[in-house]
């Protein structure tokens, strides 16, 4: 089907050019680039060049370029701490993928993943197959792990013994047989343990230097600490002899056992600095009809534990934990920064199974719904196995043993200061709330401040509606009120009050069309000591003192104001958590879209680095060098990488993943903007295609979603969407291509729709080269909702092509947002749909709102697309709009990807939907041949034999409208 009867697709008089349009089949000459990572110390990047559904290339490349190589089929490149190996996946080759496939190969009996190692001091290359996994340590080199699957045991070759033969003896009476005695459901549950069981697989240890490796069987699980010094595996068997847990240190060849016996060892984790392993195992109770999951640890020296085995730090009954809890295997073990405290999780101890034998038609499968149920039916059943998994976390002070129970059923998630290190805690619970979200936006929280050491803990905050950010030393909590519209501190010392240390000054969104009130810009972070705390405006950033004893001080002067240029902190450093004084910041120009980057500098203007009609990528800063990786790109050129310095004046540009590019008619993006008829300028992005003559006619797709005119410089990579248009496709085949923004009044979007985008295309027909009778628009979900809305109040568009729409939105509001079990209620009050009211307050709203009570207007052919598992609009929306069309007799069409969710997945749903949007487009807005699909449809019982893609004999060269 992906190159079914592609040549009817189009036959459309192209001018003559030296550049050809992009057909379908030209999708898979296309590549992205992925998995881009620059080293350490600048010297070396690494990036995947990935075309559409072909095998990928590895690029590793020295950043000052004289040195580059390519790997058929590599993926994950990961740089050495001392960027001396590049290590990464090589997967097998599509076609021998398929092939197995198609041989009806599953799971392990597919191609696998292989491990590739190259060194780049001379580019060899080692290689080893069927990769599961591979680590190596943050911040130390020479050596690495990877874990492959255990090779199959070697056949026993020996010859089998003669049996000797024996004189017949006399026939003798056999002793009866003693009876068999059943296993106890105990012992049955033991025996199922043991075979549900891994056996593990096998650990290489390679020493990338020499390229010696050690073996190491059964492992379940490793990890390096960030040193590099130690690496730690987990091991496991089915018959209980290889469990256990082991530490080996770099330059040793004998590992050494930290605990060993039958169980199950979890949740693996060794701290920064190497000093400190812990893990969870259920080893001392294994045969337990229930046994119970206790938390070890041991403490590391320079040659290995400094006290024999593993101790048990935390176990079922500890004193420091709720009545019935106990360590659980689900939660995370982990470290504080500095390794002085370990945090692991806790949960109630499962309760008894249910014994007792049913047969399937004696046992009752029954959903309750109850209006009082916190959370609706469907969202529980969606989050039911994570809930049975939940686990609070604990903490153990490992100087002391003391243990804290810092989360709980009533506070479930904790955030700890100072990267785990601080005194304070801060539990943001919603729990009292769970109701209300199904029609409240944003959310309500309680807020608790929680001593780390007891596990106490004090409420500072109640019923806010908003997640206060905690600052990295712990001293603060800050978050945007939106009902003062300020910004509030709250000081995490006993007795301290609310203040409110800074409004004003442009701090809310001033875009802000949404049915509830206007959120704030954001904020950048805090400084070193927990000292400031910066916040965005509009334009800039400003620096607020959280006591409020200082004026807040604009740090990015007017200059960048009164130009309309827009500064935000880059983070170029993921490890530190505060904002440096002379930190990066990227810009953009809203006036003419421009991008670039500026710096900031204490006590003066910040300091302009770039600016360019480009759009830039978020640039990657090297660890320990000022060296930047960063795409450059806009309609025209696609974002290939470029190293820089810490000036972004001498971009070098590293990859050239589409040469072919000049090969292909291609286009332009010009801002236009005019005037809403509510009286609001407005901006959009108009595409025209190569060789544009003023003088002829042109069709137009308009394309929308809120606003996007941001994206003028933005990259369109030719590819089959999941749910849209591909610009740049349709803009080299001819079409011009309208991108206009769009402004929301509360209560009538629909109306405000029509109000933006109507106008700005009465504005371009002013235009000679318009063809007013030519006119398309397509979009998807609240884009569709809005193309549906508006076929019911113009005749101007020729086709409209409306992806999951909502046509009802009586019907819909009452609906339930499958994909997260939620109601919609909240959608249509506050959130995007922008009633501001319910169904009952404000009832001729919705309909007034919903395209399908005025579907008689109809005058555009129609085509939508709605999958049966949408799981964010319910796809028998897209039914009442079409059987509505349907019945009173107006062309509609209706595409479902049979198991799909809210868009297309895979390849071949994604092509066939572009094939099945560009026939239908071209068909109305250039004269194209309507193929079978649309004539005809396609009966159920050809279902899977016929797509209708093709066009019938009869229709080439007809003008079918």
């Amino acid at each position: 089907m992906m190159r079914l009867l592609l040549a009817f697709a189009l036959l459309i008089a192209l001018p003559a050019q030296a550049q050809r349009a992009l057909t379908h089949d030209d999708y898979s000459e296309w590549s992205r680039i992925q998995d881009q990572s620059i080293s350490a110390d600048g010297a070396w990047t690494a990036w995947v060049q990935q075309p559409y559904e072909r095998d990928a290339t590895l690029h590793v490349r020295s950043s000052d370029t004289r040195t580059r190589w390519t790997f058929a089929r590599g993926s994950n490149p990961t740089f050495t701490d001392d960027a001396r190996y590049v290590a990464f996946t090589i997967a097998p080759p599509r076609d021998s993928t398929r092939q197995a496939k198609l041989d009806g190969k599953k799971g392990d009996k597919l191609p696998q993943d292989s491990l590739g190692i190259v060194d780049l001091s001379n580019g060899n290359v080692f290689k080893a197959p069927k990769l599961k996994s591979m680590r190596m340590p943050d911040d130390g080199s020479g050596w690495m792990a990877y874990l492959i699957p255990t090779p199959d045991a070697e056949p026993d070759t020996t010859e089998a013994d003669e049996p000797e033969l024996e004189e017949e003896a006399e026939a003798t009476e056999e002793p009866a047989a003693e009876p068999a005695v059943e296993p106890t459901k105990a012992e049955e549950k033991l025996e199922k343990r043991r075979k549900d069981k891994s056996d593990g697989s096998t650990l290489l240890v390679r020493m990338l230097a020499t390229g010696d490796e050690m073996r190491f069987d059964h492992v379940s699980d490793y990890r390096f600490s960030d040193n590099g010094e130690w690496l730690a595996f987990a091991t496991s068997s089915k018959d209980g002899e290889s469990d256990g847990v082991h530490v080996l240190r770099k330059g040793s060849s004998e590992p050494i056992a930290l605990m060993e016996g039958e169980g199950h060892y979890k949740q693996l984790a060794i701290d920064e600095a190497g000093r400190h392993v812990a893990f969870v195992s259920d080893a001392a109770t294994f045969e337990d009809e229930y046994p119970a999951f206790a938390l070890y640890a041991s403490e590391l020296d320079a040659t290995g534990p400094s006290a024999p085995g593993a101790t048990v730090r935390v176990a079922r009954g500890h004193e420091a934990l709720p009545s019935g809890w106990q360590p659980s295997e689900n939660g995370s073990v982990s470290f504080s920064k500095s390794g002085a405290r370990l945090f692991f999780g806790t949960a109630p101890a499962p309760r008894p199974d249910d014994d007792r034998e049913l047969t399937d038609d004696e046992k009752v499968t029954v959903d309750v719904w109850s209006w009082t149920d916190p959370e609706l039916q469907p969202m529980q059943l969606l989050q039911a196995s994570r809930e049975r998994d939940r686990t609070y976390q604990a903490v153990v002070l490992l100087a002391t043993g003391q243990v804290a129970q810092l989360a709980d059923e009533d506070v479930p998630g904790v955030e700890v200061a100072a990267e785990g290190d601080g005194d304070l805690a801060v539990g943001v619970t919603d729990m009292p709330y769970r109701m209300e979200q199904s029609w409240e936006y944003p959310g309500f929280s309680d807020v608790y401040v929680i001593d780390v050491a007891t596990g106490e803990r004090r409420r500072v905050l109640e019923r806010v509606q908003a997640r206060p950010d905690l600052s990295p030393g712990g001293n603060w909590l800050a978050w945007w009120d939106a009902d003062t519209q300020a910004w509030m501190t709250l000081s995490t010392e006993p007795g301290a009050r609310p203040m409110a240390v800074m409004s004003g000054a442009n701090l809310a969104n001033d875009e802000h069309d949404w049915a509830y009130k206007a959120q704030s810009y954001g904020m950048a972070g805090w400084t070193a000591d927990d000292a400031e705390m910066w916040i965005y405006d509009k334009f800039g950033i400003w620096s607020v003192d959280p006591t409020r004893e200082r004026t807040p001080v604009r740090l990015t002067d007017d200059l960048t104001r009164m130009e309309n240029v827009r500064l935000r902190v880059i983070d170029e450093d993921y490890d530190d958590p505060y904002v440096a004084p002379n930190a990066l910041l990227s810009a953009f120009d809203e006036d003419d879209k421009s991008a670039g980057f500026y710096r900031l500098r204490p006590g003066s203007s910040p300091q302009r680095l770039t600016m360019a009609p480009v759009d830039f990528s978020y640039p990657r800063k090297a660890e320990r060098a000022d060296r930047y990786l960063v795409t450059r790109s806009d309609f025209r050129t696609f974002p290939d990488l470029h190293v820089s310095g810490a000036s972004f004046s001498d971009l070098t540009r590293l990859s050239d993943a589409n040469p072919q590019l000049s090969d292909f008619a291609w286009g332009t993006a010009e801002q236009v903007a005019w005037t809403s008829v509510d009286g609001n300028r407005l901006e959009g992005t108009l595409y025209k295609p190569d060789g544009f003559d003023p003088n002829r006619k042109y069709p137009m797709m308009v394309y929308f979603y809120e606003k996007l005119s941001d994206n003028l410089h933005q990259w369109h990579q030719p590819e089959p969407g999941r749910s849209v248009i591909s610009i740049s496709f349709y803009v080299s085949r001819g079409y011009t291509v309208f991108v206009p923004d769009i402004p929301y009044e509360v209560g009538f979007p629909g109306r405000s729709a029509m109000n933006a985008v109507m106008p700005g295309i009465t504005k371009l027909m002013e235009n000679d080269w318009v063809d007013s009778g030519r006119i398309g628009v397509q979009g998807h979900s609240w884009g569709g909702y809005q193309i549906a809305y508006m076929v019911t109040q113009t005749d101007l568009f020729a086709a409209a092509g409306a992806g999951a729409p909502v046509a009802n939105m009586t019907s819909a509001y009452g609906g339930i947002r499958w994909g997260s079990g939620m109601s919609r209620m909240f959608q249509y009050e506050r959130t995007q749909s922008r009633i501001g009211g319910t169904l009952w307050e404000k009832p001729m709203h919705y309909i007034a709102n919903s395209p399908v009570f005025h579907a008689d207007k109809i005058t555009t052919p129609l085509l939508m697309m709605h999958n049966d598992e949408d799981g964010a609009v319910p796809w028998e929306q897209g039914i009442e709009m079409f059987v509505a069309m349907r019945r009173l007799g107006k062309p509609a069409w209706l595409v479902n990807y049979n198991g799909d969710p809210h868009w297309a997945m895979g390849a071949a749903h994604r092509l066939d939907y572009a094939m099945r949007m560009q026939q239908f487009f071209d068909h109305y807005l250039m004269d194209a041949p309507a193929p079978v699909w649309m004539t005809r449809g396609v009966p159920a019982v050809d279902k899977g034999r016929a797509y209708g893609l093709e066009i019938e004999e009869s229709q080439v060269g007809t003008d079918e409208r």
